[in-house]
């Protein structure tokens, strides 16, 4: 059976760097993830988002600054089978099937999980007999998905982990990550599919020039941009007016259908009902989290 951790942070990383060449990747980082958290890590591209995954699993060598995986070295959880990994990169077998490959891969663990019930964790118990290369680029990741889960790891790290899946295949994958984590396992993931971390993490940390410029729950990012959003039905106002009330950046106006965008959502809630005693289907929203995205990454949110 695989050791058990006990240690208060899953992962903990304090003044983390790492450079190549006149490049700085991460610059900085402090993070702790506790145990049974499930964390998406965003950024643009070159964010510094696969080298910290990458430091985290000891596959690179920090700068500065330290890394612990449940209070050990990375490597040493690895090798202790604590921590599971899908990456993006890394072919497989061509001439062996789905369950060879789960078989190759549980021979090198010291307390592997049994191939069938692997298989089944991951979702793909009728993809067994079918060989990589008969495999869709979908399929492909639900078995890097499956290789992961061979340690019975409590810390999984997936780094864009359903790039080339279709719509069911993704809901498919993300039924087998609840069901995963349902007995408290931690999960850590890259991904730029902003809808699976709004819908899926705990906790989102957000990166910028391999800095932490967000963390916090997904409505807390999409709080940190004041921006609301007035949808209503105006039947008694004309165009012109709506924009003499409220300018004409960010009013849209279609028929009768109103959108204004603004950092003043009450007041102009307030000032539409009084001067519009018909307006009805009202509704007031905050950011999105691609909203939200966007201009803390672009450096306009504080």
């Amino acid at each position: 059976m695989t050791e058990r951790p006990t240690a208060p942070h899953a992962v903990r990383l304090a003044g983390l760097r790492k450079s190549y060449g006149e490049t700085v990747a991460v610059d900085g980082v402090d993070l702790e993830i506790a145990p049974g958290e499930i964390v998406a890590l965003l950024g643009p591209n070159g964010a510094g988002k696969s080298t910290t995954v990458e430091l985290i699993l000891g596959l690179s060598r920090p700068d500065a600054g330290t890394v612990t995986v449940f209070g050990r070295p990375p490597r040493a959880a690895v090798d202790a089978g604590m921590v599971g990994a899908m990456l993006q990169d890394g072919a497989m077998l061509e001439d062996a099937t789905v369950g060879e490959l789960v078989a190759l891969f549980a021979s090198v663990h010291r307390h592997p999980l049994a191939v069938d019930e692997v298989l089944e964790r991951a979702g793909i118990a009728d993809l067994a007999g079918r060989r990589a290369t008969e495999l869709s680029g979908g399929q492909t990741q639900r078995v890097r998905f499956a290789l992961a889960l061979v340690p019975d790891p409590d810390l999984v790290i997936l780094d864009e982990p359903t790039v080339a899946m279709d719509v069911a295949t993704r809901r498919e994958f993300w039924a087998a990550m609840r069901r995963f984590v349902a007995a408290g396992r931690t999960v850590l993931f890259a991904t730029h599919y902003l809808d699976e971390a709004d819908g899926f993490a705990d906790r989102i940390v957000l990166l910028r020039d391999g800095r932490v410029v967000a963390d916090g729950t997904p409505r807390h990012v999409k709080s940190i941009v004041a921006v609301r959003t007035v949808r209503a039905t105006v039947p008694d106002l004309s165009a012109d007016v709506l924009h003499e009330l409220f300018g004409t950046d960010g009013v849209s106006v279609d028929g009768a259908d109103v959108r204004i965008r603004t950092a003043d959502g009450d007041g102009v809630l307030r000032t539409l009902l009084a001067r519009s005693p018909q307006a009805h289907d009202i509704e007031v929203t905050g950011a999105g989290l691609e909203e939200a995205f966007l201009s803390i990454t672009e450096g306009s949110a504080r």
